[in-house]
């Protein structure tokens, strides 16, 4: 059975939903219309998708399966179209995303000098992006900072770089050459994600802020709203006159890593992986970006 890809967008969005009414409004049909490609889909299955009755509707267990399932699926499919487009308009282009304080140009270099037709571009990415921008076809390669959904990526190290302890200006531990974990213990933490991948070995209270990326985490610091911890390498492009970067050797190191969706499969995206880890070389042996950039003629 081949399963229709145009079904399985109507069911996502009443499974997000929840509400049939609310999910035909949104893709712009009639609720009945909806109501009966959810039955023909569950018919193709052989399996009930939602439970309705005054209460509401649910997902059944067959249902959560199929939502689970739905998202890379549907996010290859999008990516196939795109790229498709891009071909037909005769431009060769690799898109690569970078998360904050990664640098690209020493891959980007290398791999434009083997592929002179192929066209370049960055995006910048947060951490909420990686995955759903590799899957969906947005980025064809991604330098991602762990933790991320490897599911449906090919995920390959690249290397480690130490973190920093962000901290405001008139913090107490400002003036420090170095700090330790025991010595932040306690203080409320403006992270970007789920606080269970907080680096510490000591969680830290949160401090309630939704944040994305470095320029939010750095007002929120400056204005002793909490703490926060970021890579070496983004201290090295960000810089607010409130904030403070101090080394804090004990935590542990963030790791930088490229990557692309298993369904990306061509000699350019793994030509790019080649540069790419030819640079990283490059990168940890010199230790930081003002070293990594003599680095650039050795493998161009």
């Amino acid at each position: 059975m081949d399963l229709d890809l145009r079904k399985l967008r109507y069911f996502v969005a009443v499974a997000d939903r929840l509400h049939f009414g609310r999910a035909a409004e949104e893709l712009h049909i009639a609720q009945p219309v909806l109501s009966r490609q959810i039955r023909a889909l569950e018919q193709d299955l052989g399996a009930s998708l939602f439970t309705r009755d005054r209460h509401g509707v649910a997902l059944t267990d067959a249902g959560r399966q199929l939502l689970a399932d739905a998202g890379p699926l549907l996010a290859s499919a999008h990516a196939v179209r795109r790229r498709a487009s891009v071909a037909a308009r005769g431009s060769r282009r690799l898109t690569v995303g970078f998360r904050a304080g990664i640098p690209v140009v020493p891959a980007a270099r290398a791999f434009e000098a083997r592929h002179p037709d192929v066209i370049v571009d960055v995006r910048r990415i947060e951490g909420d992006e990686q995955a759903p921008m590799l899957l969906d076809g947005r980025i064809d390669v991604g330098y991602v900072r762990l933790p991320i959904d490897e599911s449906g990526l090919r995920v390959t190290p690249l290397y480690t770089e130490p973190r920093v302890a962000v901290l405001p200006a008139g913090h107490r531990l400002a003036g420090k050459e170095e700090v330790t974990e025991a010595e932040l213990a306690g203080e409320p933490l403006v992270w970007h994600a789920d606080p269970s991948t907080q680096p510490t070995r000591r969680p830290h209270p949160n401090a309630g802020y939704v944040v994305r990326g470095v320029d939010e985490t750095l007002e929120h610091v400056a204005a002793g709203r909490g703490i926060s911890f970021l890579a070496r390498s983004a201290a090295v492009f960000y810089s607010h006159p409130d904030v403070v970067y101090v080394p804090i050797p004990d935590l542990a190191p963030d790791q930088v890593c490229l990557a692309a969706a298993e369904s990306h499969t061509s000699p350019v995206v793994d030509d790019f992986f080649s540069a790419a880890q030819a640079a990283a070389e490059i990168t940890a042996e010199c230790g930081n970006y003002e070293m990594w950039q003599q680095g650039i003629d050795a493998i161009s």
